[in-house]
């Protein structure tokens, strides 16, 4: 899954959210290293839309501007899930070498 699909789709985990309200949440979930733009987010939510990941949920107008929310579906948490879980069993593989990698501590006593 490319990140800024698991992104979207973590945003979405949340609650429904609008075009602005995934961006804002995306650029938080990230810490800053993740900032979708307006073309690419809808392209993206048209392709998970299509591939039934996220469906549109309600629409409001707000200050004269229609405002669509969309919502993760059943299939598009699991695949949340799925990808959750690969990075998980991923990032344990680091932590081992990477503790592997680590000398002892200089006052550890030899077992």
């Amino acid at each position: 899954m490319q990140e800024p699909t698991f992104l979207i789709l973590t945003a979405l985990a949340d609650r429904p959210l609008h075009g602005y309200g995934i961006i804002t949440d995306v650029a938080r979930i990230s810490d800053g290293r993740a900032r979708l733009r307006a073309g690419t987010l809808y392209a993206a939510l048209d392709r998970l839309q299509s591939d039934g990941l996220v469906a549109p949920d309600h629409e409001e107008v707000v200050e004269g501007r229609l405002r669509r929310y969309y919502r993760i579906t059943r299939d598009g948490a699991a695949a949340l899930s799925a990808e959750v879980d690969r990075l998980r069993r991923r990032a344990e593989v680091a932590a081992r070498r990477l503790a592997a990698l680590r000398p002892p501590p200089a006052n550890a006593s030899p077992v």
